[in-house]
Formats: C-alpha cells, structure tokens, sequence
C-alpha cells in the first residue's frame, strides 16, 4: 500500500478509503463511540460529507433512499450501543427492498469488552441477521482496507446490507497496511459490472411457454428498471399487458395504455383482472408475495426472469426459471418470440385501463369532509414534473401513491415495499436530494409518520436545503387525525370497529412549524384550495409543507375487496364504529364511480354543485 503516511489513524484511513470507493456523503449522528472518526472527518475537511439527520434511524433511511434514487450504495454511521440500535429499522428496510446500504457503527474499547460496560451491545450478534451476507469488527488495523473493501462489494454485488464494526480505540490506532505475509490479507478496489445471461436451452424452453399462450401478462418489478425499452419491446411482440409491483411503479411509463398500473393490495382493477383473465404470465424482476394476486394455480403457464438465483421460483409455480439480468436476458430471448397480433386481448386490457383512470378521476371527485384524499393525490398527477423524485410513507398514503399518480418521463418513486414501515417518507426524498440536489422531490405522507418522525427530519431539510441547486422539497401531510390504514384494516379484516385510543391522533399545525424554521408551509381545508397550494409548493424557493386537511371516512380498500371483507366492514358498523355515519356514505360514493358507465363524466371540482351529483 504504497504512498500512505504512516502517521494517519484507522479513522482516517476509513474515510479514505471511502472516497477511494466514490462514497460523497455518509448520513449519520454523532457519539462517543465514533469519535475517532468525527475528529477524522475534521482532518478530511468533511469528505465524505457527514450529514447530520435528527436521529439514527433517519440516518440509514436517508441512506437507503440515497441508495433507491442513485444506485450507489448508501453509507449510514452511528455510535456504539443505543446508536448502532437505531439504525437497524432503517437496515432491514433496506434489506428486505434489496438496496445495498452500508453501516458503520461504533464500538466500546476492546479494553472493556466482556465487562458489562456503558453501552457495550454484543454488535457483531445484533447485525448478524440485517447483514448476514457481511458483518465484521476490525479489532487490529492491519484488517484494513480488507473490510471496507468486502463490505462496499458485497452491498453492491448482493444489493444488501453490510456493517463494519469499529471499538473506539481502534479508530485512534495509527494505520499500518497489512503485509506481504502469513495471515494477512491485503485488497484492492473496484467491482466490474455484470450481466449474466441463462442458457440458451432455458431460454428456448421460455420462448416455447410464452409463444404457446394467447392472452399473456407481463408484472414487473424494480429489477426491471434498467430494461425498459426490452419490456415494452416484448409487452409489443406477446401482445400483453403490464401490471406493475411497487418497487417497479417507475419502471415502466404509465401513458403506455396497456400498461395497467400496481398490483395487489393497494393496486388497481385492471392489473386484478389481467391476473385473473390471463393464460400465460412473465414475471421480470420481481418478487411480489401476495400469490392471491396472481393467476389461479393450473391458470397459467409461467416464465420467470431474476438475477438472483435465491429469488427465483417463488410466489407462483413457475414452469421455466430464468436467472439473468433482465435487459440482457430479454435481448437474448426476444428474437426467439413469434409476433402475436393485437387482438381482443390486447384491446381489453388497454378499455379496461383508460376506464380505470376514468373512475380515478370521479372519485377524486366525490365530495367529502373536509377534503378527499384522492383528489390531493390526483390532482397533483398532471402538475408533476417529469423529472421529479417521489416517495410515499407507509399506511393510507400508499394507496394514493399507487393508483392516482402515472409515472412519465424520468420520474423515479419508492416506499418501503416488503418491510412497510412507518416514517420513511421524508428521510427518502432527503437522502434523494443529496443523490440529485438539481432535481425537485415530494413526499406523500401520513399525519401519523409525520408526527413519528418527519416534522423532527424537516430540521434536517432547513439545515441543508441552501446546499440544493433546485430547493424544491415537497411534503405533502394527509392530515385525517387518524391511524388510517389500521383502523380500515381492523374493519376490513376483523370486523372491529374503530378503537379511537389507538387510532384517533392530534391534530398538529405542521404547516406552522415549518415555517417557525425557515421553510415554507400552508394548510389546506377546502378543495377549491388543493390545485393552487401544489403549485405553491412546486414553484418554491424552498422545501414546503402542505397540511391537507384530509377525510378518514374516505375507504383506502381496493376496488376488487372481496365480499367477506366488505361484510366485515359492514359487521363493524354493526359494533358501534365511531366513523360509521361517514365511512358508510363515502364507501358507497367511492363506488358507485366504479359502477357508472365508462362514457366520459363530467370534470368539476369538488365541492361544486356539478360535481355533488356525484
């Protein structure tokens, strides 16, 4: 390891190496038990950029959305004990997404190690699961760079989490490269992409099963992000129709008109009867568990596309499984397809669609108390720009996020997809503006994420937003003073009513704060206030908040619930929920859109005396 002084420390060889590996930013909380690498970053004259969030959870979901948004990895970093702790919620989403993220944590001194010492946390045990595929203590300095390395290439390679322990006094060790000799083991940069390919005997076999079926759908996912042009190619060839998982909303442009939308609990009604009417079913680049979405058993002939070999065969009886990357395994099996004319099955799937978004449009504009939700989300649709970055938190939010907003252009969005957590929302767009600081990003969240964490993070925004070329940060708050999509769930699922000491939440001005801070903000509780407050917000000179006075009688439940569900709800009523009277009137309202012929309707605005005839 030529040309390093001998007088650096571990800690400054640790953020070398960093930068050696590309990392810009590193989103973390200080400690004393990494305290040797603040007073590095000191030295480094802050490179890697340290960004401070409000908490250590925030910290890995800023890294895990850094991650989403620029497919680097993400480097998040915290002190021993309470510290590394916090990250792990923000770890497992990323791990349970598939997103390479690396954390660094702190350690107690190796001294006191075994003593029941002050924040001493058996680390390398607690990591063992979030980081299973790498997670190692450097407890001489000679362990270096052979750790840093292994951890930035198995988060890569495995899009996974990775953690590097580090005890404190081994952080203040002068750094001394391992050797040429007996149980050292030096290292060296880099990771070549690669893109595998299956053999062409799978392949054919592939091509067979999709060539012999007459009415195919396609569902993507985020695997199939960097395939686009091959899946509309191969969508074009089969004649099929694409429904879309989450994690792949913008993987595939929604003005395609056989394009059907998200799949699944929080999915749209052609996506649902794509499934249920196909013949033959390709699945790329995603591992999307809910299988009562997917064809019947015996249905359908399946072909499946991942790069992950763990990953493949899942959710469904697939007759061929293909392990590749998706582009290339698509460039290799499309010339072995026969053109499929578009027919009946084709011109379904794409009336089915254009009257899907017809119904989208009447029930955003169904008249509600004080505002529906739906129409916040919708009306924001045609105001997006096309380059924006998007994210939704968990909960009620993510319905509106999946079926109201048509992804075009560069448009990127996520969510926490397999793990569903509460409280990403901001810290994503957050770690997306460091990703692309020229580039506007909004969030569509919760009152109750944003009363968990999100109001502490918009400190985080106030700190940093001067730094962005484009300072336009959006956060859009669904204030409805409820844990929405619980309390639906509890009707839905169990037929309990709404239990208001759980469910019912404060009502909290979170268009004030953010302007006590320096940001802008502005409450909305009146329909006709919606289109102007969105533009307000896209034309700021900095980050704002929208407080949208919003309806939790106004049903998050998909449009294809099935009839024990809508009897559970009913059964709720029957107990005394504390919403009855509202959710009976805008459940059946939010309906009868779906029922009304699919001829044009006319376009007003809520709240006006055309729209109520509604």
């Amino acid at each position: 390891m030529k040309g390093i002084p001998v007088s650096i420390k571990v800690s400054d060889y640790v953020l070398q190496r960093l930068r050696e590996w590309d990392v810009d930013h590193v989103f973390a909380y200080a400690g004393d038990g990494i305290n040797g690498l603040l007073a590095a970053w000191g030295r480094s004259d802050n490179k890697p950029k340290f960004v401070q969030s409000r908490h250590e959870e925030m910290s890995a979901f800023e890294a895990v959305g850094y991650a989403k948004f620029s497919g680097k990895v993400g480097v998040c970093a915290a002190t021993s004990g309470p510290g590394a702790i916090h990250l792990l919620n923000g770890l497992y989403d990323a791990k349970l997404d598939h997103v390479p993220v690396v954390a660094i944590v702190g350690q107690t001194n190796r001294s006191a190690m075994g003593g029941s010492y002050q924040q001493e946390v058996d680390l390398l045990s607690l990591y063992k699961d979030v980081a299973s595929e790498y997670c190692e203590m450097v407890t001489v300095p000679e362990q270096l760079p052979n750790v840093i390395d292994r951890a930035m290439r198995t988060a890569y390679a495995k899009r996974t989490v990775t953690a590097v322990i580090i005890p404190a006094d081994v952080q203040e060790l002068d750094y001394s490269a391992p050797t040429h000799a007996f149980k050292m083991v030096p290292s060296s940069l880099g990771l070549t992409h690669s893109a595998p390919v299956p053999a062409g005997v799978d392949l054919a076999r592939a091509a067979e099963v999709l060539d012999a079926g007459e009415k195919v759908a396609i569902l993507i996912g985020q695997g199939a992000r960097g395939a686009r042009a091959e899946v509309e190619e191969i969508a074009d060839v089969l004649g099929a129709g694409v429904a879309k998982a989450l994690l792949g909303k913008d993987a595939l442009s929604d003005d395609l008109p056989y394009v059907t939308g998200s799949i699944g609990l929080l999915g749209t009604r052609p996506s649902y009867e794509l499934m249920q009417d196909c013949d033959t079913l390709l699945v790329i680049g995603s591992s999307f568990p809910y299988t009562q979405f997917l064809p019947e058993f015996g249905q359908a002939r399946a072909v499946q596309i991942d790069i992950d070999p763990f990953m493949v065969g899942l959710r469904y009886p697939f007759e061929v499984n293909l392990v590749g990357d998706a582009q290339e395994t698509l460039r290799a099996l499309l010339p072995q397809l026969k053109r499929k004319k578009h027919g009946k099955w084709r011109k379904k799937i794409e009336k089915d669609t254009a009257r899907w978004w017809e119904v989208m449009e009447r029930r955003a504009a169904v008249d509600a108390d004080p505002v529906n939700p739906e129409y916040v989300v919708h009306s924001l649709d045609a105001l997006l720009p096309d380059d924006v970055i998007l994210a939704a938190d968990s909960g009620s939010a993510a319905n509106w996020y999946a079926r109201h907003l048509r992804m075009r252009g560069n448009m990127r969005g996520s969510l926490s997809g397999t793990l569903a957590t509460m409280g990403p929302g901001v810290p994503y767009v957050i770690g997306a503006k460091f990703a692309h600081p020229d580039r506007p990003a909004l969030a569509i969240v919760g009152d109750g994420a944003m009363q968990m964490n999100g109001m502490a993070e918009l400190i985080t925004a106030a700190k940093y937003w001067p730094e962005w070329q484009d300072p336009r940060l959006v956060i859009a708050v669904l204030n409805n003073q409820d844990l929405n999509q619980v309390t639906w769930e509890m009707r839905a699922m169990s037929g309990a009513p709404q239990f208001l000491p759980s469910q019912a939440l404060p009502d909290v001005p979170y268009a004030d704060f953010a302007r006590s801070i320096g940001l802008g903000g502005v409450r909305v509780e009146k329909p006709g206030e919606v289109e102007d407050a969105w533009q307000r917000a896209l034309g700021a000179d900095r980050p704002f908040v929208i407080d949208f006075r919003t309806d939790p009688a106004v049903p998050p439940i998909p449009p294809h619930a099935s009839l024990d569900q809508i009897e559970a709800a009913a059964s709720a009523v029957a107990k005394g929920d504390s919403d009855r009277v509202g959710m009976i009137r805008q459940g059946l309202k939010a309906k009868v859109q779906e029922m009304l012929p699919g001829s044009k309707q006319r376009q007003d605005k809520p709240g006006t005396e055309e729209s109520r005839e509604n």
